[in-house]
């Protein structure tokens, strides 16, 4: 009898280990491809969930699809070494940050008619963001180791913050502070928008080379890839490392899905590396999916739950930026 209950008893936790494992939400998988069109080199893309547009650097321009329909509605021109576009919608503008002149390209976001051009207080501006509690456009600029803050409305700069080093991308909290990547230092540094006011500078060991970084701003807790294969979670109070778990090779773009609690790593490998997040401060490797080389920036829709990633289809079996531009589309069947 006392084997009998034995038995049972492990047929029934064997039932529900089963039942919990298939009560998994399901992974992500690569769901379609948009055609976009050319040829160049590709970096970050910038998603509108609002007007379902997509901005894709392309080397001196902008390109625009409207993801819905799969079709490319506009290109923004004369945008030379672009690397990010950040958008101001209540100002109805969008602002793009050009490495190769120092500029910034105002468009409107309507008619996606250029309105205006910014000389920046730097050089070589790569990630750019939109502050909404300053009301700020920021440019982070990796050949003066500074950021610019530039007055959407005016189109007039209105400060520089010295970084003491390299800035990659960055992210703000939705209280008025950004957080933004020092490549050359191994840092994260945090500053007030409004203020133009440096609080904190932490390291990111064992991470090195930050580039893209994401953020939960319920949790406050910072996803930040770094270049020597590492992803690490850090507290966005006092700079603590809550993780470290290895990614792929060539990481550039990070996101978070406040839904579903997965952070997505992208990789210049065509890696695109699956975290969840399954509680306070606990942070697990669920997968791997493989997209396409290059595929290294991302950006995601959160209400479609779908990931973008620029890439270019492989003509030669090579990997890179060779073949046509796409863009591939990631989400769950």
């Amino acid at each position: 009898m006392y084997r009998l209950f034995n038995i049972s008893l492990v047929i029934i936790l064997f039932c529900c280990n089963v039942k919990f494992v298939f009560a998994q939400p399901a992974l992500p998988v690569v769901l379609d491809t948009i055609a976009v069109g050319g040829t160049g080199g590709m970096d970050y893309i910038t998603c509108d969930p609002a007007s379902h547009r997509l901005y894709i650097s392309h080397s001196t321009r902008v390109e625009v699809v409207q993801y819905g329909m799969r079709v490319r509605v506009g290109t923004i021109a004369n945008t030379p070494g672009i690397h990010g576009i950040a958008l101001a919608k209540e100002f109805g503008r969008g602002f793009t940050s050009n490495g190769k002149d120092n500029t910034v390209t105002v468009f409107d976001l309507s008619t996606l008619a250029v309105i205006g051009t910014i000389d920046i207080q730097g050089t070589k501006p790569d990630g750019i963001l939109y502050e909404p509690i300053s009301k700020r456009i920021f440019t982070f600029n990796g050949g003066s180791d500074n950021c610019t803050a530039i007055d959407p409305a005016t189109m007039k700069v209105v400060g520089t913050v010295a970084l003491g080093g390299g800035p990659e991308a960055a992210v703000d909290d939705g209280k008025g502070n950004i957080y933004v990547n020092i490549e050359s230092t191994n840092e994260v540094v945090r500053f007030d928008a409004a203020a133009l006011t440096i609080y904190s500078r932490w390291p990111l060991a064992p991470a090195q080379t930050p580039t893209g970084i994401s953020m939960d701003r319920t949790n406050r807790v910072l996803f930040i890839g770094g270049r020597n294969q590492l992803f690490v979670a850090c507290s966005a109070d006092d700079g603590k490392i809550l993780a470290s778990i290895p990614i792929g090779q060539g990481v550039d773009g990070t996101a978070f899905d406040s839904t579903t609690g997965l952070i997505y790593v992208s990789n210049k490998d065509g890696s695109l590396d699956l975290i969840r997040e399954e509680g306070p401060w606990k942070f697990v490797h669920v997968g791997k999916l493989q997209t396409s080389p290059g595929a290294k920036t991302l950006a995601l829709d959160p209400e479609s739950h779908h990931l973008f990633l620029p890439a270019a289809r492989q003509i030669d079996g090579t990997g890179g930026m060779k073949g046509e531009m796409m863009v591939i589309v990631v989400g769950v069947r």
